[in-house]
């Protein structure tokens, strides 16, 4: 069995009289895709602001490769090797894909003020090694065409597509999808669920993902835990928690969500 990169132990989040989180523990094995499950206003996404650090938990503990998270600045987490994307995407829309990349590399720059200013060798071999990392997630994720392009002027569907560009441009050992899927079609969730499936198998990283879509959910998950009401309901793979019957009463308040848990078609 692989050993736990991140490991959340008894997490409890309290906003006021809100119960948000209440006693979740899960640990995620290096080299898997976890997946959280539930329906709207199930914890999924206060567990990941969590782990980035937003909120502080009321009670419970995080860790990440064996170091405790509830002391790291919200600033320094990327430096641990943790990278994000957001439900509502965050890039800077007046600026180029290239550029958006760049400025996700901005967290392995070590150099002091005076070398950049003087532009000394040092600096100019990270710029240039900043510059092919960069250019490597473009070939990844297939962007050449959108390189030097604003991102204002670019699909949804492509933007998407260079969050998680900007994300992995961070070198990070654990990926936080928040929602990968949402407003993409179906030709563009199938593209999202074959570059989680490269991110792990050909880059090493560790995903961890929110997601409604439970086709992609079933296509790309080695483990799913289901919460409900900050609760956790089941842990297990994609097919043992699909028909686990507390995961499918909670979800059958919402008729499209209950129609969600169906499995998808071979």
């Amino acid at each position: 069995m692989s050993e736990a990169l991140l490991s959340a132990r008894n997490l409890a989040v309290r906003f006021g009289g809100v119960l948000a989180v209440d006693d979740v523990s899960f640990d995620v094995r290096r080299g898997e895709v976890f997946t959280l499950i539930g329906p709207n206003g199930a914890g999924k996404t206060t567990v990941f602001n969590l782990i980035s650090r937003i909120y502080a938990p009321t009670s419970g503990s995080l860790a990440f490769e064996g170091q405790p998270l509830g002391d790291v600045a919200p600033h320094r987490i990327a430096t641990l090797g943790i990278a994000r994307t957001f439900q509502n995407i965050e890039l800077f829309e007046h600026a180029t894909v290239l550029q958006n990349l760049l400025i996700g590399r901005h967290v392995h720059r070590g150099s002091s003020l005076w070398r950049e200013l003087v532009f000394t060798p040092s600096v100019r071999a990270a710029e240039r090694a900043t510059r092919r990392k960069v250019e490597e997630v473009i070939d990844f994720l297939d962007l050449q065409h959108y390189r030097d392009t604003m991102v204002a002027g670019l699909p949804y569907g492509v933007r998407k597509v260079v969050e998680l560009a900007r994300a992995l441009a961070t070198e990070p050992k654990l990926l936080l999808l928040d929602e990968p899927s949402s407003g993409l079609n179906v030709e563009e969730t199938g593209d999202m669920a074959f570059w989680i499936q490269d991110i792990r198998d050909d880059l090493g990283i560790t995903v961890l993902m929110v997601e409604h879509d439970m086709s992609l959910v079933s296509r790309v998950s080695d483990r799913v835990l289901a919460m409900n009401q900050g609760q956790v309901l089941a842990l297990g793979t994609p097919a043992e928690v699909q028909g686990h019957p507390g995961v499918i009463e909670a979800y059958l308040g919402a008729a499209d969500d209950a129609s969600s848990l169906r499995r998808p078609e071979p």
